[in-house]
């Protein structure tokens, strides 16, 4: 190879493509192409990730058991007498979507100010 060293490669692999400009336009394209599917990649790897811990902090939320203080009536006609039980499954804003523990009607959705009014919910 001699004392030409890398000025030598990239001659040939430019006469190989047909030119140095078609050369350039083939590494920055391939370069671009891999760049973007890595970034892709790495989105959609992270899309997953925080998808994921989003469903363990609701699940984690979810098996709080809460215990009501005082008795109560919901806007919705639901009765809680003191010492019941129950868990929020989901919230949406001042909705809770609850579960009365030892009840079969469920599940049911309640106002979560309402809740922190009447149990250790807060």
């Amino acid at each position: 190879m001699g004392n030409l060293g890398w000025y030598q490669i990239v001659t040939t692999w430019s006469k190989k493509v047909g030119g140095p400009l078609k050369l350039l336009a083939i590494v920055f394209g391939g370069g671009t192409l891999f760049g973007g599917g890595t970034t892709l990649g790495i989105q959609k790897i992270k899309k997953a990730i925080m998808k994921n811990l989003e469903e363990k902090r609701q699940a984690e939320k979810s098996a709080v058991i809460y215990t009501v203080k005082s008795d109560g009536r919901s806007n919705e006609g639901l009765q809680f007498k003191e010492g019941e039980q129950f868990k929020v499954l989901e919230t949406d804003g001042d909705a809770g979507l609850i579960e009365k523990i030892g009840d079969s009607n469920n599940p049911y959705f309640v106002s979560l100010k309402f809740l922190s009014s009447i149990s250790n919910y807060s």
